[in-house]
């Protein structure tokens, strides 16, 4: 069994399969395809990386045939590469020039489908479920209180259930985090996996619901009603009665065929290892061009963890106005950090740490894999919806509760959320927990929904985008269930950055 995994010619490191001891003989293919011996200098954790390329003290050490940091001392062949000795090459703000790498997406007639609902307004749905959209978090725990009620009262009817996301905002914020706060909610209030929505004021806040209507825009009468608490008497019983007339809404839709084309998946990764960049995020990317050549929507974000490799996205955007959006995003979320006065490059994470990952530019590395090698068609604001078929790229930081939030809101009906680490988060839409590994699949099996690490275990990536492609059809028509949605783990969470009164 192999030990380790080399991933590109030019790399300086390869990753361990198993952890290594000191004092072990391994075999690397050299450069120029010679079969060299080298022997482990110290003990090498699982996922962690190895030299087999002397390289000198602030010269580039490559992974994935890029730089992923800087020596922070001579380094010789065999010795574990990590935090004690590679440090971030990253530093201020760049200047970035259009040097386009697009390669032309052929998007095919697609014969596949997915059994889903057709709104009124002529957005795919799949799911058939009532939501409640409370304006402001005071009111949580009445919204909890009446979607538990609901979900007894009408369990035996013919949809998919009444969901509830608290969130603690909505009141007290000023400029631009109240403006984030409506447009998050009225894009989640759009979205087509909620066949009916009830929205929920207190009466007194900030986000007062003539205001939010507006945020909402055009809307079917019958799939969005209003209620505001303090006025009326009993508002459990008159948002019962509301939720009924929602059910009954809900009912007249029922599944048919629909062209992948209409299908929005989002990308997403949280608790990386030193595995995620050789497994599940390179799956998720073969997975994502093959639904834009399906002539459907991929959706990325993360912005902070695109720093080092912000330039594969710019030049894969498909002309010059796109590429300046994503110089404007990049730059902008660096402009925030600096703002509070807040390293730009804090990153990676304890636990990405632990999984083997050093630097910011080697996550970084990784996380984009996940966009596979489409061409970036758009970048979009936080909350606002995806207008555009192919890859697009959404304003939204790294967080695993924001950013998938953000994902949703933008539109995607289904979530691909890779981890080495696990979680058993998930969004208001079925949130897909794929792991980097075996172990992490085989331990959490009431948190992992597909196991990627049967890539390094023989599993060929072509056979497995392909299997990875029908379940996501299966989860779009209604098949299976995430474990997300049958352990009832949905959360939103949103955007805050400025103050609260």
């Amino acid at each position: 069994m192999n030990k380790i995994v080399q991933l590109h010619s030019k790399d300086d490191v390869v990753i361990s399969l198993h952890e290594i001891r000191k004092g072990e003989s391994l075999q690397i293919q050299s450069g120029d395809n010679e079969i060299i011996n080298i022997k482990a200098r110290d003990d090498i954790p699982k996922g962690h990386k190895i030299l087999v390329n002397p390289v000198k003290q602030g010269a580039d050490v490559l992974k994935f045939g890029y730089s992923i940091g800087k020596a922070k001392k001579d380094l010789y062949a065999g010795e574990w590469v990590h935090t004690h000795n590679l440090g971030s090459g990253l530093q201020g703000i760049l200047e970035y020039s259009y040097q386009p790498s697009i390669q032309n997406t052929e998007v095919e007639d697609s014969k596949h489908t997915f059994q889903g609902y057709i709104r009124e307004n002529g957005d795919a749905g799949i799911r058939n479920e009532i939501w409640i959209i409370n304006t402001v978090g005071c009111i949580n725990k009445t919204c909890e209180v009446l979607a538990k009620m609901g979900n007894e009262q009408f369990k035996e009817r013919q949809f998919d259930g009444i969901h509830h996301f608290p969130h603690p905002y909505g009141c007290s914020q000023l400029g631009d985090d109240l403006t984030n706060t409506q447009k998050l909610l009225a894009s989640l209030a759009q979205h087509p996996n909620a066949a009916g929505v009830l929205v929920v004021g207190l009466g007194c806040e900030n986000n007062q619901i003539e205001a939010f209507k507006e945020i909402i825009g055009e809307y079917p009468p019958n799939r969005i009603k209003f209620l505001k608490a303090q006025e009326v008497n009993d508002e459990l019983e008159c948002g019962l009665r509301l939720l009924e007339e929602l059910v009954g809404y809900a009912e007249q839709f029922e599944r048919q065929p629909i062209p992948v084309s209409k299908l929005k998946i989002g990308l997403k990764c949280g608790g990386s290892d030193g595995f995620s960049g050789i497994t599940a995020n390179p799956l998720v990317g073969a997975v994502s061009d093959l639904i834009v050549e399906n002539g459907g929507t991929t959706i990325l974000t993360e912005v902070p963890e695109m720093f080092g490799a912000e330039t594969i996205l710019m030049n894969r955007a498909k002309d010059e106005e796109t590429f300046n959006k994503i110089v404007h995003l990049i730059n902008d979320f660096k402009q925030y950090f600096i703002r509070h006065d807040q390293e730009i490059y804090e990153n990676p994470s304890p636990g990405n740490k632990e999984g083997g990952i050093s630097t910011l530019e080697e996550k970084s590395l990784g996380c984009t894999q996940k966009g596979g090698h489409a061409t970036v068609v758009d970048v979009n604001p936080y909350g606002k919806r995806i207008v555009k078929h192919g890859l697009n790229l959404v304003n939204a930081p790294g967080n695993d509760l924001i950013s998938v939030t953000a994902l949703a809101a933008s539109g995607a009906h289904i979530v691909l959320f890779t981890t080495g680490r696990g979680t058993p988060f998930g969004g208001p839409v079925p949130t897909v927990k794929i792991a980097t590994n075996s172990d992490l699949a085989k331990r959490k099996k009431h948190w992992i929904d597909y196991n990627a690490g049967q890539l390094i275990e023989g599993q060929n990536i072509d056979e497995l985008k392909h299997d990875l492609f029908r379940y996501i059809l299966e989860l779009a028509s209604g098949e299976k269930k995430t474990n997300n949605e049958q352990f009832g783990y949905r959360e939103i969470s949103i955007f805050k950055e400025g103050v609260i009164l």
